[in-house]
């Protein structure tokens, strides 16, 4: 009688199981590095799995919506992981981030990424301010432009702020193939240090000029959606793992989607969002051990692709 493949958390389950047998009684097993990439504009090299709060951290003060957080958040940092990335736009994602950073004591040990989204010279001042009080950071790593609403405005100040020491990076970001054309107008014409697109197996329009030209341009690439707002899941349910995937390092769907996004010599860093420390554990292993080459990106591709 045929089997039903596991799903995603029974997976999950085992590949715990497995770590702790590893590590003995009493022991917990040695964690691999995490893959590493460098920023072009400065050569700081930063993990290449960072963590999204689109929707995930966008939650009220109660410790039945914060715990699983702050155990996200604590896990994130101990297994290596610097980048964390928010907007004004995601509700509460800011604050919490930087509560719950604070309670752990581990602020200042991460990357903060977040954004500028409105219109005007004042309101986009106030709202960098914001965010600053709100994450409980004195500067900011990298503060981008959100879906290049107004960028002309914002980037004269973000170039201010940086020569002030108040942010270390600017960039721009867009969620959308739509706006392609203007964003690589503003690549070509503006000295950027990062850039955040959506890409993945799901969504590769990015692969076209974007990304090439990110790295023509030694732009840092920050990879949202990794996962096409869980479309990639749905495509492949009920479906197990080939088993060329092990030769990969791939233990996980989440593992195999992650790991081709990170085979393109443009990404620095791709950042999952999630509220689940079983999950965070999963992308975090995408960053280590063997990535695919080219020939077998094409076969990934061609794979989900069938589905």
């Amino acid at each position: 009688m045929q089997r039903e493949p596991l799903s995603r958390r029974a997976v999950l389950r085992l590949m715990a199981a497995g770590a702790a047998a590893a590590g003995g009684p009493g022991r917990a097993a040695a964690e691999p590095a995490l893959l590493a990439r460098p920023i072009p504009a400065s050569g700081e090299t930063i993990p290449a799995i960072g963590l999204g709060t689109w929707r995930t951290f966008d939650v009220g003060g109660g410790p039945a919506e914060r715990d699983p957080l702050r155990e996200v958040l604590r896990r994130f940092a101990a297994l290596g992981g610097r980048v964390v990335d928010s907007s004004p736009m995601y509700g509460t994602a800011e604050s919490v981030v930087g509560d719950l950073g604070t309670e752990l004591g581990i602020l200042d040990t991460l990357f903060l990424a977040t954004k500028v989204w409105t219109s005007g010279h004042a309101a986009g001042i106030a709202q960098m301010e914001q965010s600053l009080r709100r994450l409980r950071a004195p500067r900011l790593d990298l503060l981008q432009i959100h879906n290049l609403l107004d960028w002309r405005t914002h980037l004269r100040t973000l170039r201010e702020w940086k020569q002030a020491g108040r942010i270390r990076y600017l960039g721009v970001t867009h969620y959308t193939s739509g706006a392609y054309d203007e964003l690589e107008r503003v690549l070509r014409s503006e000295p950027l240090d990062f850039l955040q697109v959506n890409y993945s197996l799901g969504e590769r329009e990015a692969d076209r000029r974007i990304l090439p030209l990110a790295r023509d341009r030694n732009v840092a690439v920050l990879v949202n959606r990794p996962f096409s707002e869980g479309g990639l899941f749905r495509r492949v349910r009920g479906t197990p793992l080939p088993p060329w995937a092990s030769e990969i390092g791939c233990a996980s769907w989440a593992q195999f989607f992650l790991k081709w996004i990170l085979a393109h010599p443009a990404v620095t860093c791709a950042i999952p969002a999630t509220s689940k420390p079983e999950h965070l554990v999963d992308n975090m292993k995408a960053g280590t051990g063997p990535l695919p080459d080219a020939a077998t990106r094409e076969r990934m591709a061609a794979l989900v692709a069938g589905r």
